[in-house]
């Protein structure tokens, strides 16, 4: 286990560029198993989770040629089935939260795949529901193997495209049915798909390896199956939610700070989201410049009252923001309510921050009122433990503009998500020094 030991009170400066997204690029690493032709990704990103699925290719027998610090080229055109099947399979598999998305493109490709109980962040239950039952309406038959502890899907005469009505905008359930559906039979339509800039890259990706997709952008989605398909060249957009994370790092640090080829027009809501905790954005062309300032006073309702910050379906905010935006609004000028609807547990991580000085009241799992302190009284340091990414990331945040030396245990949870997280910060000015 690894920790951080940050020294407080050190302003940002300069320029900072994101990293490719992590969550797209674990769909669009799943998606190369559709096919036996070679696949060029550019962007990918240098963390663990992304690490840890490329591995699992490799063990899969998938052909991996890292062709430069960001680029791959995979050909999935000798599949070892055998061990598909194993029990280290399915392992590693319970090990990796991304690990679910290979489960659609394995069982397109070869009529059978293990579906694993998923790791990941401890942020409360999170439902695998959306990608059993989708895939079942493909024509997926499945029962539960004691022994692997895992479901077991099977076709008997392939996949057959179909109507589905989502119980829930899942991204990766979306993505999973998605690619299922790229070499099923017919037409298969999914409406109330999620539609964030995630699936729509993975949309356009198998898109160029000649599936029809209409209804991209949308959350009706038309996928019409194809018997094999080619290869492709790809490119992953810059991480919006490393995006947010520097803005509230800007913000909280009252550093100046300009975040390099953001893909704005991706960004959604997000820009917005933070002007409304009083940060004035600049867009510069793709860039975003977070100018230092006195105060960030958080805007009221038009009636006066205190505002909320919840997330919602694309295109409304992220879920994976609000811890972020949380930390953010600690040293802002105003009060603000956080709801976080999705997961039951990701706010309790704010006992440690109101350790640390800051005013928040947790009203229960989901919402937490945060009482700004304007930056008058700085945040103390700590000693915390990272539970999850974004925990971890908004305790880093909290820790660069606290008094003193913080350390944060665990700080593996934050590289599944953030690149080499603290050289690039100390790059930037930040006093960020690492323990393993």
């Amino acid at each position: 286990m690894s920790t951080y030991i940050i020294e407080g009170g050190h302003k940002l400066h300069g320029e900072i560029c994101p990293q490719g997204a992590k969550n797209e690029a674990l769909q669009v690493i799943s998606a190369v198993l559709l096919t036996s032709e070679p696949v060029v990704i550019h962007n990918v990103p240098n963390i663990l989770d992304v690490t840890n699925l490329i591995n699992l290719l490799k063990a899969m027998n998938v052909k991996v040629e890292r062709l430069d610090y960001s680029t791959y080229r995979f050909q999935a055109d000798d599949l070892d089935e055998e061990y598909i099947s194993s029990a280290d399979f399915v392992a590693r598999c319970a090990g990796l939260r991304g690990s679910v998305l290979v489960v659609g493109p394995l069982l397109a490709r070869l009529g059978q795949a293990y579906f694993a109980k998923p790791g990941g962040d401890k942020i409360g239950r999170r439902r695998v529901d959306t990608h059993i039952t989708g895939l079942s309406r493909l024509g997926a038959m499945i029962a539960y193997n004691e022994e692997r502890q895992a479901y077991y899907l099977v076709t008997v005469g392939g996949l057959k495209g179909c109507y589905m009505l989502l119980d829930e905008a899942s991204v990766t359930g979306t993505a999973n049915i998605i690619m299922a559906a790229a070499l099923a039979e017919g037409t298969t339509t999914i409406y109330n798909a999620a539609c964030e800039p995630y699936v729509q890259q993975l949309c356009r990706m198998l898109s160029s390896m000649g599936v029809s997709i209409e209804g991209l952008g949308s959350n009706l989605l038309r996928i019409t199956g194809v018997e094999r398909l080619s290869g492709a060249e790809h490119t992953i957009l810059p991480d919006m939610i490393e995006v947010g994370s520097f803005i509230g790092m800007a913000a909280l640090t009252q550093s100046p700070l300009t975040i390099k080829n953001v893909s704005y027009d991706n960004l959604g809501i997000i820009p917005d989201a933070f002007r409304r905790l009083g940060i004035n954005l600049e867009r510069r062309g793709d860039d975003i410049h977070v100018p230092e300032q006195e105060v960030y006073e958080i805007e009221t309702n038009l009636d006066g009252s205190i505002p909320t910050i919840a997330d919602a379906p694309w295109p409304g905010l992220t879920p994976d923001l609000l811890s972020v935006m949380l930390v953010t609004a600690t040293q802002c000028k105003g009060s603000v309510l956080i709801h976080q609807k999705m997961f039951e547990s990701r706010l309790f991580f704010v006992d440690r921050l109101i350790d640390m000085g800051a005013q928040i009241m947790l009203c229960d799992p989901h919402r937490a009122v945060v009482i700004g302190l304007d930056h008058k009284q700085p945040l103390r340091a700590n000693k915390m433990h990272s539970p999850d990414i974004r925990a971890g990331i908004a305790m880093l945040i909290a820790a660069m503009s606290a008094k003193g030396v913080s350390v944060i245990d665990n700080v593996d949870q934050i590289d599944r998500g953030y690149e080499a997280i603290d050289t690039r910060l100390g790059a930037i000015g930040a006093c960020i020094s690492r323990r393993d």
